[in-house]
């Protein structure tokens, strides 16, 4: 059950703001027990502590206070072609402790690692996934628009199996990013759990999506998960840039902004039991690394791309953190 310490400002939100709209004090008092209710029958306990650690802090992490691990964004993708086992094995060979990766899938249903729901900025093809099938993208050039084209000629789009086996081999932590279809990808993953039982302890699944963490949850209780989230994502780019140029569309986007920041804090993470929280890295802090250990969630730092940064995540903060590149700096990624 909740306990009840830690809901004060939950409830007292919910509370006020229900009242405020309703203005019944009985409408009002039955939704928030509601949410309580809910909240209580259907979240999902977090996993131990030591289960977490061993996914979030194996024994390669570098050695040092907190024990930092340091995770490849899409394999390491400014030193190798992103999502391949090309840049699986560079990100090995530069001290990876892990790699995140995109979970996508092919248009016969094929597990396979892309980030983009087209193949057009990464390889020398064109079109959405959803109508290219896995015979379509083998025969695609995944190295084909990287700075280092010429170091991974001819590079393919593994599956997502190829890629699991690889960062098996190598003993590397996985970061699965799922980016969407919640239900394909549950069941994909499951599918691995079971077939390498290694990934419970050396692998988290990871989304922008609350639905699918809650999924991956309901399908297998034991998986390590995360929320990813940037703040003020809905309306603005990552530099802050507004999306809209309509003044009512910025407004009423910054106020789900608001919401959606408020349900992750206080709701989201309750509910999926997660073990960790991944956030981008401008919004990280002393006090914000805090704020998520007093309720047993490690947090983990994206995407951090220069020295003076990956300094500060190693001796000041003790904190995970995602980069794009293992060996030089390189441009921010929002």
């Amino acid at each position: 059950m909740l306990q009840l310490g830690d809901e004060v400002t939950l409830y007292s939100v919910v509370f006020v703001v229900v009242l405020l709209g309703t203005r019944s004090p009985v409408w009002t008092t039955v939704l928030t027990a509601s949410l309580y209710l809910f909240l209580a029958v259907f979240r999902f306990p977090q996993l131990s502590a030591n289960r977490a650690r061993q996914v979030l802090h194996p024994a390669r992490s570098t050695v040092g206070s907190g024990k930092v691990s340091v995770v490849a964004h899409r394999g390491g993708g400014y030193d190798a072609p992103e999502n391949t086992i090309a840049a699986i094995r560079e990100a090995s060979k530069n001290g990876a402790t892990g790699v995140e990766l995109d979970v996508e899938f092919s248009a016969d249903g094929v597990p396979i690692l892309m980030h983009d729901d087209t193949v057009d900025r990464t390889t020398n093809g064109s079109g959405p996934l959803d109508q290219m099938t896995h015979s379509d993208l083998t025969k695609l050039d995944a190295a084909a628009k990287h700075r280092l084209w010429q170091k991974f000629p001819g590079e393919k789009i593994p599956t997502l199996e190829e890629a699991v086996k690889e960062c098996i081999k190598l003993h590397l932590t996985i970061y699965f990013d799922v980016k969407g279809h919640p239900n394909e990808a549950t069941a994909a993953l499951k599918d691995l759990y079971k077939k390498y039982p290694v990934l419970y302890n050396s692998s988290i699944v990871c989304s922008f999506q609350p639905s699918v963490i809650y999924k991956m949850r309901q399908s297998d209780p034991e998986v390590v998960t995360a929320l990813t989230h940037r703040p003020w994502s809905l309306s603005r780019l990552g530099d802050g840039t507004p999306y809209f140029s309509s003044s009512w569309k910025h407004f009423w986007f910054t106020l789900n902004d608001v919401l959606l920041d408020f349900a992750h804090h206080h709701v989201l993470w309750k509910l999926c039991g997660n073990s960790a929280f991944l956030i981008q890295k401008n919004f990280v802090s002393q006090d914000y690394v805090q704020y998520w250990a007093q309720r047993g969630v490690e947090v983990v730092a994206w995407t951090v791309n220069t020295k003076v940064e990956k300094e500060y995540y190693h001796k000041l903060l003790h904190v995970n953190y995602i980069t794009d590149s293992l060996v030089e700096d390189c441009e921010p990624h929002y």
